[in-house]
């Protein structure tokens, strides 16, 4: 009996939803409480019926009530047969109808240019009701944050300063219950390490400030405001950048680094970072090109080196090492410059009894590999455009790096065989 209860199909979540009201109705209760139930069970049943996601990470509490459920079920309540699925369609005849009942705020999301952008080979000319209300959602969650962050902005430029999203993410932590259990007196720390990853990325050039139009644009606002989830999965937080977790083990790092407890880190120190196998000869070039004091790296040099490290597969993380490789500020790498850093990782692998692999066999795959417009310079660009800059910065920069690279074949054989035993069990 349990286990066909197990298999039974779980209840329409719209029925399950108008039953509840109805029952919510039957009694005593004021217009505001039945709003606020009805609220809570859409929210409930919606998140249900999406297997758990809420919509892009937000807050539902961000978007106002009016769109929010009264969009939805007159979508709803207008749908055009049949299912594609489980998926509910409306056809442009019944979309235009919505958009009388919608009210004023609603009706510039129904633009015939926009069904026609939602619209994706249905036989029926119809689009998905889903994929309408969360562009709608998208749409107007973006209109209030760039009202948020606007008020940070200081000059009225349409740009954000170091200091003005500074603030802005200190104003935010009370709002994010994730981030709940953080003392206040690493609430400095906090916000530099959040705010450095959006100027990292988003201000290549060091200018010192991004445009709101940029922020809105990528997704580390998403990741931020993901926070706003109480039930958050450990997975999760370990891959955002801006949960608790992710902050302090980037500053737990920075201080076990840090040996002689003067919250600053000299090359000595910074040569154990990771798995402690960087070349000498790169940890050289960071602390000629980074900003440091009498030598020494802080937090805030320290967390660029971590974000270039960690996605070596970005353009600004490629930008950040090619200015280390490129010695001579030239704007390319010749072989003089690969076998400058190599000839590191050649003294490393004697240093740990291996046999130096020859530079002439690595400088020829690292140009087949990236294949550059001139066949004797590699550009920034030859290295973002071949896909395989991460390969190649850590083939120069790390001895653990080229081992990974050297070795790929047979670690590839060893998962495989893994994933045989797997099978077999």
């Amino acid at each position: 009996m349990a286990a066909a209860e197990a298999q039974s199909p779980a209840p329409d979540w719209k029925e399950a939803l108008k039953s509840r009201l109805e029952a919510a109705k039957a009694k005593k209760t004021t217009d505001q409480e039945l709003k606020d139930n009805e609220m809570d069970l859409f929210t409930k049943y919606y998140i249900e019926w999406r297997g758990g996601r809420k919509m892009n990470n937000l807050s539902c509490a961000s978007i106002p009530r009016f769109y929010y459920r009264n969009l939805w079920f007159l979508l709803d309540k207008h749908q055009t047969p049949p299912l594609i699925g489980e998926e509910a369609m409306i056809n442009y005849e019944n979309f235009l109808e919505v958009k009388e009942k919608a009210g004023q705020k609603c009706k510039q999301f129904f633009a015939a240019k926009i069904f026609a952008k939602l619209l994706h080979n249905d036989p029926y000319g119809r689009i998905s009701i889903m994929q309408f209300f969360n562009y709608v959602m998208r749409k107007v969650w973006l209109h209030q944050t760039r009202i948020g962050l606007s008020l940070y902005d200081v000059a009225g430029q349409g740009y954000l300063r170091e200091s003005d999203l500074e603030n802005y993410i200190l104003e935010l932590i009370p709002t994010l219950p994730q981030l709940d259990g953080l003392e206040k007196s690493f609430y400095s720390f906090y916000v530099c390490t959040a705010v450095r990853k959006f100027f990292f990325f988003l201000d290549p050039l060091r200018t010192g400030k991004i445009k709101i139009q940029d922020i809105l644009a990528c997704s580390f606002l998403d990741d931020l405001l993901e926070l706003r989830d109480e039930e958050l999965s450990k997975e999760s937080q370990e891959s955002n950048w801006f949960s608790a977790p992710s902050a302090l083990r980037v500053y737990g790092q920075y201080l076990n680094l840090d040996k002689d407890h003067n919250g600053m880190l000299s090359k000595e120190e910074l040569s154990r970072y990771g798995t402690g196998t960087l070349t000498s000869v790169f940890l050289d070039r960071v602390f000629q090109e980074c900003l440091t004091y009498d030598g020494e790296m802080d937090y805030k040099t320290y967390l660029d080196f971590v974000l270039a490290l960690e996605n070596r597969k970005e353009p600004a993380a490629l930008q950040y090492i090619f200015k280390l490789l490129d010695m001579e500020n030239k704007g390319y790498l010749n072989v003089f410059s690969l076998n400058f850093f190599f000839r590191a990782i050649q003294e490393q692998m004697k240093l740990h009894g291996q046999e130096p692999v020859s530079f002439q066999d690595v400088k020829d795959e690292i140009f087949d590999m990236v294949k550059p417009k001139d066949p004797y310079k590699i550009t920034l660009q030859d290295l973002i455009s071949s896909g395989q800059g991460d390969t190649v910065s850590s083939i120069l920069i790390d001895l653990n790096g080229f081992w990974t690279y050297e070795n790929r074949e047979v670690l590839v054989a060893n998962d495989n065989d893994g994933n045989a035993d797997l099978d077999d069990t």
